[in-house]
C-alpha cells in the first residue's frame, strides 16, 4: 500500500525546522523508506536554506529527493509565507518508478535545446517540475514538451529565492542545482490532476473572427473593444470594478466540445484595448475560429472555481496525498488566509498528506496540454495501484 506523510515547520533556525518537518512526515510511514521526499524551505539566507534541505536529506533517507526555495510553504494543513520554515513531503510508492530529471536548456538561433529529459516510458507517466524562473526558459520548454510528448501531463511550480535573482535553490538529493529538477513517475501510479484558474465567465461564449497573433480584432463579427464594451456595461458594479481592476480571457482549447465547461478555458490577462483600432490584447496567441469568452477574477471567483475542480476530481478516487503548487498570487493576496487551498484539498479530497509551495507560476495541463500559468493552484494527488495503472487517470 502506498503511505504519504506530510509536514511542516516554522522558525529562524531553518535545520531545526527541517529537522521537525521530517519527523513529521515519516511519522505517517511506519518506519518505511521513503520513494519520494519533497522539500520545500522558505526564509533565511541561500546557505541556510541548503543546510536545511541537506539535513532534510540525511533523515529522511530517500531514494529520491526533490525541492526548492519558495516565498511560502505548504504543509500540516497550513500554508505561510515570508517566514522561515519547511514543507517536506514523503511517500513511499509500491511499483512505481520514480526518475530523477536534472533539466538544462538554451536557445541556439531560435531553436531550443533541452538536456536531461529521459525517455517517454510506454507506461501511465507523469512529470513534477520545479525550475528556477530567472535560469531556465520554462514556457519554451513546456511548450516543446506539448509538441515532442503529447499526452505527458507536467504539473509544478516556479521556485523563487530569499533576495530575487541568483537566490533561488534547487535540490535533487544532495546536490544544489541550476535550471530545472524533478521526478518523473511511471508504472501503477494513480495520479490525478487539477488545475483550478480562478475565475468565472462574464458575457457570452465569442467566436474570434478577426485576429493576429495575440491581438484581437473582432469578436462575432464586431469590433473586440465595442464587444468588450457592450459586456462591461452590462455587469453589475461590483462586476464591473472587478473588469477594470483585472481583466481576463478565456480560451477553449477544444473546439469540438458542444459545450464549454469550467476547466474548458485557458485563462489569459486582457494586456490592453484601444478604441480607436478596435483591439483587445491578451497574453496569448488567439486563432481566429477560436471560443472565448471574457473573465474576472476574485476570492469568491477562485473559492468557486477550486471547490468545483476539487469535487470533480473526488469523483475519481484520488489517492493517498497531494502536492500543491498554489500561486504567491493567492494565499493572504487573495484570501483571509494563507491556509486557504491546503485546507480545500484537505477537506474535499479527505486528505491529510498535503504539501508544497507557493510559487512565481505554475505548471498544469488544461485540456491535455501543459501550460505556464499565473493565480492558479495545480494539484497533483498520488497513490499507488499495483492491481490497475489507468492513464485515464489524470484529470484537468
Amino acid at each position: 500500500m502506498a503511505e504519504i506523510g506530510d509536514g511542516l515547520a516554522t522558525g529562524t533556525d531553518l535545520v531545526a525546522a527541517a529537522e521537525s518537518a521530517v519527523g513529521q512526515a515519516l511519522g505517517r510511514l511506519g518506519g518505511r523508506r521513503p520513494d519520494l521526499l519533497c522539500v520545500f524551505v522558505c526564509g533565511g539566507r541561500p546557505e541556510t536554506i541548503v543546510g536545511a534541505s541537506s539535513t532534510a536529506v540525511k533523515i529522511a533517507h530517500a531514494r529520491t529527493t526533490i525541492g526548492c526555495s519558495a516565498g511560502g510553504v505548504i504543509g500540516a494543513g497550513r500554508g505561510v509565507e515570508q517566514v522561515s520554515a519547511v514543507a517536506v513531503w514523503a511517500a513511499v510508492l509500491p511499483g512505481v518508478e520514480v526518475r530523477p530529471i536534472h533539466l538544462s536548456a538554451r536557445q541556439v538561433s531560435g531553436t531550443l535545446l533541452v538536456s536531461g529529459l529521459p525517455p517517454r516510458t510506454a507506461q501511465n507517466e507523469v512529470g513534477v517540475l520545479l525550475a528556477d524562473p530567472y535560469g531556465f526558459p520554462i514556457v519554451p520548454f513546456v511548450a516543446h514538451c506539448n509538441d515532442t510528448r503529447p499526452g505527458l501531463p507536467l504539473v509544478g511550480g516556479l521556485a523563487s529565492g530569499p533576495i530575487g535573482p541568483g537566490s533561488t535553490r534547487l535540490f535533487l538529493d544532495d546536490a544544489v542545482l541550476d535550471g530545472a529538477v524533478g521526478v518523473m513517475l511511471s508504472g501503477p501510479i494513480a495520479a490525478h490532476i487539477a488545475v483550478s484558474q480562478g475565475c468565472r465567465p462574464i458575457g457570452p461564449p465569442m467566436t474570434v473572427t478577426k485576429a493576429e497573433d495575440n491581438v484581437l480584432f473582432e469578436l462575432a463579427g464586431l469590433s473586440a473593444y465595442r464587444k468588450l464594451q457592450q459586456i462591461v456595461a452590462a455587469l453589475l458594479p461590483e462586476e464591473q470594478d472587478l473588469a477594470l481592476r483585472g481583466l481576463h480571457l478565456g480560451i477553449a482549447m477544444n473546439e469540438y466540445a458542444e459545450t464549454h465547461e469550467r476547466g474548458d478555458f485557458l485563462i489569459r490577462g486582457v494586456l490592453g484595448a484601444n478604441e480607436r483600432t478596435g483591439a483587445v490584447v491578451v497574453g496569448e496567441a488567439v486563432d481566429v475560429g477560436t471560443t472565448v469568452r471574457f473573465q474576472v477574477r476574485d476570492a469568491a471567483a477562485a473559492d468557486e472555481d477550486l471547490s468545483e475542480l476539487l469535487a470533480k476530481l473526488g469523483e475519481t478516487g484520488v489517492g493517498k496525498g497531494a502536492l500543491l503548487f498554489s500561486c504567491n498570487g493567492r494565499g493572504r493576496a487573495m484570501f483571509p488566509s494563507a491556509d486557504h487551498d491546503v485546507l480545500a484539498v484537505r477537506q474535499t479530497l479527505g486528505l491529510d498528506a498535503v504539501a508544497g509551495f507557493f510559487a512565481a507560476g505554475e505548471i498544469g495541463p488544461v485540456a491535455g496540454r501543459n501550460y505556464v500559468h499565473g493565480f492558479t493552484a495545480s494539484i497533483l494527488t498520488v497513490g499507488s495501484d499495483l492491481v490497475t495503472a489507468d492513464p485515464g487517470h489524470q484529470v484537468t
